[in-house]
C-alpha cells in the first residue's frame, strides 16, 4: 500500500487550500477533516484493501483519503455533496482513473440511500465476478448512523465497513442488553456484524475540532449470522418499532407494535413461551432473544410494513 500522504492531509495546507478557494467547513454538515496523519493510515490499514475491492466512500472532502485508497483498489465512488468541496477534490483526483465522484446526498432519506450511488457500486461490482464491496469513509458526523444502517439493508452489503464516527455512534455500536447505549442500532448492526473500536481519537486530530471524542470503528459482516434471519426487513421494521418507547414495559410495546387486531391473550402466550413475564423493557433482551420475539410476531401477522414512519422512528 502507499505510504505517501498527499499534502492536503495537512492542517496548514487544508486552511491554504480553503483559503485559497474563499471557503470555510461546513460544522453543521458534519465537515471535520482528519489531519493525523497516522490516524488516516491507521483507518486504511484497518480496512485491508485488495486489488478486488470496490470501495464506497461518503464524504470525500477535499479527496485526501480517496487518493489513499485508489492505488489499492479495483473502484473507489466517492460521494460528496458539497459543491464546493465537490469542485476541490475534483481538482486532486482527475488523474485517478478508478474514482468515480458523485456530487450528491448519499441518502435519499433517513431510512433510504440515494439510488445513484448504490446503481454506481453495483456497476463497479458486476465488472468482475470476484469484486468485494467495502465501505471506508470519515463519516459526517449527521449522516453516520442512517449511512451503516442502510448499508446493512441492501441485498448486497458491504464486507466491512471502515469508518471515523462520533464516539457516542460507537458507544451505541458495541453496546450490550441492560447499557444505556443499548438500542435498535445495537441490535440491528449486531445481528448480523461484528464490531471493533480501533481507536478513540480527541478533537484535536480534526479541523475544524468537534465539541466531541470520535473513534475508528471496524464493522464486519457475518454472513452466515445475517443468513440465519428468516426476514432482514421484517426484524429492522421491529426492532426499530420496540425501541420507540424503550422505557415502556414490553408487554405494552408489543402489544402497541402488533396493533389492536392482536388479543391481549395472544400476546400474553408468546410471552410466555419465550420465558418473559412482560416485565422486561427491550433494552433488557438480547439480539437472539429479540429475534426469537420477532419471530413470534410474524406468525401473529408482524411484517416489514408495520414498522415506524421516519418520523417516528428512535
Amino acid at each position: 500500500m502507499p505510504e505517501e500522504v498527499p499534502r492536503s492531509q495537512t492542517l496548514s495546507f487544508l486552511i491554504q487550500r480553503f483559503a485559497e478557494a474563499g471557503i470555510r467547513p461546513k460544522t453543521q454538515h458534519g465537515q471535520n477533516f482528519l489531519i493525523d496523519l497516522n490516524l488516516q493510515r491507521l483507518l486504511v490499514r484497518t480496512a485491508n484493501l485488495q486489488p478486488n475491492d470496490v470501495v464506497l466512500e461518503v464524504g470525500t472532502g477535499t479527496g485526501s483519503l480517496t487518493a489513499m485508497i485508489a492505488p489499492s483498489v479495483a473502484a473507489v465512488v466517492t460521494v460528496e455533496m458539497d459543491p464546493q468541496l465537490f469542485q476541490l477534490a475534483s481538482e486532486e483526483l482527475y488523474q485517478l482513473p478508478n474514482v468515480t465522484m458523485i456530487q450528491a446526498d448519499a441518502l435519499a432519506s433517513k431510512n433510504r440511500l440515494n439510488p445513484q450511488v448504490i446503481e454506481a457500486v453495483e456497476q463497479k461490482l458486476a465488472e468482475a465476478p470476484d469484486r468485494v464491496f467495502k465501505l471506508v469513509a470519515n463519516l459526517p458526523f449527521n449522516v453516520a448512523t442512517p449511512i451503516i444502517t442502510n448499508l446493512l439493508t441492501l441485498p448486497r452489503p458491504p464486507k466491512t465497513m471502515t469508518v471515523t464516527i462520533q464516539k457516542e455512534v460507537a458507544d451505541r455500536l458495541i453496546a450490550k442488553p441492560s447499557t444505556k447505549d443499548y438500542g435498535s442500532l445495537s441490535v440491528w448492526v449486531q445481528c448480523q456484524c461484528d464490531v471493533e473500536v480501533v481507536r478513540v481519537m480527541p478533537p484535536q486530530v480534526f479541523w475544524p475540532r468537534p465539541k466531541v471524542h470520535s473513534a475508528i470503528v471496524q464493522i464486519v459482516l457475518c454472513e452466515d449470522r445475517r443468513a440465519a434471519i428468516p426476514d432482514l426487513a421484517a426484524f429492522h421494521a421491529f426492532v426499530r418499532a420496540i425501541f420507540i418507547h424503550r422505557r415502556k414495559f414490553l408487554r405494552a410495546e408489543l402489544m402497541n407494535v402488533l396493533g389492536k387486531n392482536v388479543p391481549k391473550e395472544k400476546v400474553d402466550e408468546i410471552l410466555q413461551e419465550l420465558g418473559l413475564t412482560g416485565q422486561e423493557r427491550a433494552e433488557q433482551l438480547s439480539v437472539d432473544r429479540l429475534l426469537a420475539l420477532c419471530e413470534a410476531a410474524r406468525k401473529l401477522g408482524f411484517s416489514a410494513a408495520h414498522g415506524p414512519s421516519e418520523l417516528e422512528e428512535e
